[in-house]
């Protein structure tokens, strides 16, 4: 039970990481927010940990608009009196396309979903951790952050401003007792590939020497660490979760 009577949010728990991560926490004994704009999908997954004996709860949240944010925030701090953990996975993949087919919704839609609301949700999270003098933040980034991808700048740009977001807010609240560290995935089996071209999949894979797709439970498992006070001098640290594709 690492996470004993710690309160924790995730953004975009409904599916895939998310849910994998935000149920790996409450198994660990944190009392946990799962917050997505998908109210049935959201439901459904809440609904089924709870019959599991699980602490959790729902809060229909678009992390896109600022007051939604502040209201996940500030009603898990009203009404649970802290927020100790913050898991930022809200994100979507976008459509494969070359620079010249990405038009200014496909851009600004996803610097909405994959950055700002980062930034939202951090934060509105930072001055109760500031408070309490206790925090951790794990960002979900992406390798596409790291080495870029092709037909898919709008989600590697979005995804390289995570990382650097996350050093930059590590570095400026290291003294506040609050750790902020990311993790890159490479290509994950969940929904979200559903939105990529077999072509744009078989080029993530093809680069993974351990030549598989990654499992969303083996990113929660990661998350879960991070989000634990088994770290306690690693902040602004980008950890890969890549299968070997990327060593540093």
């Amino acid at each position: 039970m690492l996470l004993e009577g710690k309160v924790a949010v995730v953004t975009g728990a409904a599916r895939g990481i998310g849910a994998a991560a935000a149920e790996r926490l409450a198994r660990e004994g944190a009392l946990v927010v799962f917050a997505d704009r998908d109210a049935t999908a959201l439901a459904s997954v809440v609904t089924a940990l709870r019959a599991a004996g699980l602490a959790v709860v729902s809060m229909v949240t678009d992390v896109t608009v600022q007051s939604d944010v502040e209201a996940l925030i500030g009603g898990t701090e009203r009404q649970h009196g802290k927020v100790d953990i913050l898991v930022n996975n809200a994100g979507i993949a976008g459509r494969a396309a070359p620079i010249e087919r990405v038009t200014d919704e496909d851009w600004e839609t996803m610097m909405a979903v994959d950055l700002q609301s980062v930034f939202y949700c951090c934060r509105a999270a930072i001055p109760g951790m500031k408070a309490r003098r206790y925090g951790r933040i794990v960002n979900v980034a992406s390798i596409a952050g790291k080495e870029g991808n092709p037909n898919m700048i709008p989600y590697s740009t979005a995804k390289a401003g995570v990382i650097g977001l996350t050093k930059a807010l590590a570095k400026e609240v290291a003294r506040d007792g609050i750790l902020v560290n990311a993790v890159s995935p490479a290509v994950i089996e969940t929904a979200i590939l559903e939105q990529l071209t077999p072509q744009q999949v078989d080029y993530m894979v093809e680069r993974i020497p351990m030549g598989r797709t990654g499992k969303a439970t083996e990113v929660a498992a990661l998350i879960c660490w991070l989000a634990s006070d088994e770290v306690s001098f690693s902040t602004g640290q980008c950890f890969d979760i890549s299968g070997g594709r990327a060593t540093y």
